[in-house]
C-alpha cells in the first residue's frame, strides 16, 4: 500500500507538469495543439544528447532541453499556428503533421531503437517496504516547484493577468491595450518549456524512443478534459486521480493501465462536458 501511495504521488506530479502546458495553450490561444507531445519527444532526446552523448552535467541537460522546447514552441507559433489560427481544423491537422515530422527527424538522427536515460540522481531511498528512486523524487520536486511558480506567475504578475484576460476574451483584451500576439508568444514558449522538461522526466521514468510522445499527449488531453480546460486546480487534482489509478490498475494488470484513463474521458464527456472544474479561461 505504501509503495502504491509513493508511486502515485511521484507519477501524479509528472502528469500535472505535462498537462499544464497543454491546458495553457488551449485556454489562452484556443488551439488544440496535437504536436504538444513533440515537445516531450524533443526534450527527452535533447537531454540524452547533451547529458549522455556530450557529457554535460545532467542539470545542464535538463535546462538546455527546456530552452530547446521554448524555442520550438515560439517557432511553431510564429511560423505555423499564427498563420492558420482562425481555422481550428487546420491548426489541429498542421500540428499533428508537425509531430510526425519531428518524430521522423528523431529517427533519422538517433535511430528507431529505444534508449535508457541514466538517472538524473542515482540511488534509491527505502521507506519501510517502499523503494523511492532519487531520480523520480527529484523529478517530482522540480515538477511541483515549476507548477507552484507557474500558479503564482499567472495569479500575481502583470503578464499572468494579461494571459487570464486573453483567455477570457481575446478581442476585449486587445481593446483594453493588451498585445494578444505577445501573450500568445509567451504562452507557447512556456508550454514548450514545460513539455520539454516533462519529456525528460517522462523518458527517465519509462524509456526514450521515437513514438514516446503519443502516450503523454493522451494523458495531457485526458487530464485537461476531465479537470476542465483552463483550470489549474482541476489539472492538479485530475492528474493525481489519473496517476494514482494508473498505479493501482497496473499493479493488478499492467496491460489495462491506459484503459481507466480512456473510460474516465468518456464518462466525463457524457456527464459533465465542461470538466469537473471547467471553464475555458485560466483560473
Amino acid at each position: 500500500m505504501l509503495q502504491i501511495l509513493i508511486q502515485g504521488l511521484l507519477l501524479s506530479g509528472l502528469y500535472a507538469l505535462i498537462a499544464m502546458g497543454f491546458t495553457l495553450i488551449f485556454s489562452v490561444g484556443r488551439v488544440l495543439n496535437l504536436a504538444y507531445g513533440a515537445y516531450l519527444l524533443i526534450g527527452g532526446y535533447a537531454y540524452f544528447y547533451f547529458s549522455q552523448q556530450l557529457g554535460l552535467p545532467k542539470i545542464a541537460g535538463v535546462m538546455l532541453a527546456g530552452v530547446l522546447g521554448c524555442v520550438l514552441g515560439l517557432l511553431k507559433y510564429q511560423l505555423l499556428v499564427k498563420r492558420v489560427q482562425g481555422v481550428h481544423s487546420a491548426v489541429e491537422i498542421a500540428t499533428l503533421i508537425l509531430a510526425v515530422v519531428l518524430q521522423s527527424a528523431v529517427v533519422l538522427i538517433f535511430g528507431d531503437s529505444s534508449k535508457i536515460l541514466l538517472p538524473i540522481v542515482p540511488g534509491v531511498e527505502r521507506v519501510a517496504s517502499a523503494a523511492i528512486p532519487y531520480s523520480n523524487l527529484v523529478a517530482t520536486i522540480i515538477s511541483w516547484a515549476i507548477l507552484i511558480g507557474l500558479y503564482f506567475f499567472v495569479r500575481l504578475t502583470h503578464t499572468g493577468r494579461a494571459m487570464q484576460a486573453v483567455s477570457m476574451d481575446a478581442k476585449g483584451a486587445a481593446i483594453s491595450g493588451i498585445d494578444a500576439n505577445r501573450i500568445n508568444m509567451i504562452t507557447w514558449g512556456i508550454s514548450g518549456t514545460l513539455g520539454a522538461i516533462g519529456g525528460v522526466f517522462f523518458a527517465s521514468y519509462t524509456q526514450l524512443y521515437p513514438g514516446m510522445w503519443v502516450a503523454p499527449l493522451i494523458i495531457a488531453v485526458a487530464v485537461v478534459i476531465v479537470g476542465g480546460i483552463g483550470s489549474i486546480i482541476g489539472t492538479l487534482v485530475v492528474a493525481h486521480i489519473v496517476g494514482f489509478m494508473e498505479i493501482i490498475v497496473s499493479s493488478w494488470n499492467p496491460e489495462l493501465r491506459g484503459v481507466f484513463t480512456m473510460l474516465l474521458i468518456i464518462l466525463v464527456l457524457v456527464l459533465r462536458p465542461r470538466g469537473l472544474f471547467g471553464r475555458e479561461e485560466i483560473h
